[in-house]
């Protein structure tokens, strides 16, 4: 029998072509399939800048954070081998914003400086280690979702209390409404902000597939097949607060699609940790793109937050994970 993978990441990668097409039509003015095609390689005056300044860019952000969310979250889960492991859990997401706020409020960088996406990354890996840390490798679902809450509510509380003290009223009003999580009003410079760091935190999850593979069958089998856990656990943490942390940088908060993504393609790609990675980065491309797109078709007076829309979705999702678990622990043997 064949195995669905195969055909799971060609269905991935036709859904996401075809959310991309519909990202660049969507949106207050009104253009087609086939003129924003032509109008990414040839001159179609308005609906040029449209596309390629407006949504093209906010595309590609989309696809990129959901990728490196998704691909994360699978990793995450793998090392862990608990289905509630995601950065968002692990207050990743908090953390990275805390340490882009005190940049920002600092003076010392502009909102498009490198210096941005570095210090949201020494946010999110702090943060990740820590629970981890705290947690350990077989921690239980209430100590893996207290110790990332506990990180999360610190590094919220310290945003807060930065915003809280800075003088210019203006600035508070736009970094509040950066940290809900949105791809609007972002430009091709956002795109090459955050590029490099999810390519590169993409290849060190990559790169511990083989590992994850092995830590599936036991820390001991794992260390006896050759392989580093010490390693491994920095690949996996470190690729998750680079992608984490450049991707609150350029786009604010955004929760849940790296715990959503890896348990839509389990049970089609197999409960080997290493095969769900792939298809866990495609699905949250696609989650995240269609997200994009939905916040576009609402109707209000000002467009919602992607990253309000993912926790709205992603809330349930979660505690309808807890609870499974919490059933399947119930029906184990003493």
């Amino acid at each position: 029998m064949r195995s669905p993978r195969p055909l799971l990441i060609s269905s991935l990668i036709l859904l996401i072509g075809a959310l991309s097409l519909a990202s660049l039509v969507v949106g207050p003015a009104p253009i087609g399939p086939w003129q924003a095609l032509t109008a990414l390689v040839s001159d179609q005056g308005s609906a040029t800048i449209v596309v390629r300044d407006i949504r093209l860019p906010r595309t590609l952000l989309a696809i990129l954070i959901g990728w490196i969310f998704g691909l994360t979250g699978a990793g995450l889960q793998g090392l862990l081998r608990n289905p509630l492991a995601d950065t968002a859990v692990f207050g990743a997401p908090q953390a990275a914003a805390f340490g882009a706020v005190i940049v920002l409020y600092s003076g010392l960088v502009g909102a498009l400086s490198w210096v941005l996406p570095v210090t949201a990354i020494l946010g999110a890996l702090i943060s990740v280690a820590l629970v981890v840390a705290v947690a350990g490798r077989r921690a239980t679902v209430v100590v893996l979702v207290l110790s990332g809450l506990a990180v999360g509510s610190l590094a919220g509380a310290g945003t807060s209390l930065a915003i809280s003290l800075s003088p210019n009223p203006f600035a508070v009003t736009e970094i509040v409404f950066w940290l809900l999580g949105s791809f609007e009003d972002r430009s091709i410079v956002h795109v090459g902000l955050a590029s490099p760091f999810i390519l590169l935190a993409s290849l060190l999850v990559l790169s511990a597939s083989t590992g994850l593979r092995a830590l599936a069958l036991g820390e001991e089998t794992a260390r006896s097949l050759g392989i580093n856990l010490m390693r491994l656990r920095f690949l996996l943490v470190a690729g998750a607060a680079i992608g984490t942390g450049a991707s609150v940088a350029v786009a604010g908060s955004i929760g849940f699609v790296g715990l959503v993504a890896p348990h839509l393609v389990r049970p089609f790609a197999g409960y080997d940790p290493a095969r769900t990675l792939v298809p866990s980065g495609l699905a949250g491309a696609a989650l995240l793109l269609a997200a994009d797109c939905a916040v576009r078709l609402i109707p209000s007076q000002t467009e919602i937050k992607v990253g309000v829309l993912t926790a709205i979705l992603g809330v349930p999702f979660f505690l309808w994970v807890i609870a499974r678990r919490k059933a399947e622990l119930a029906e184990m043997p003493v």
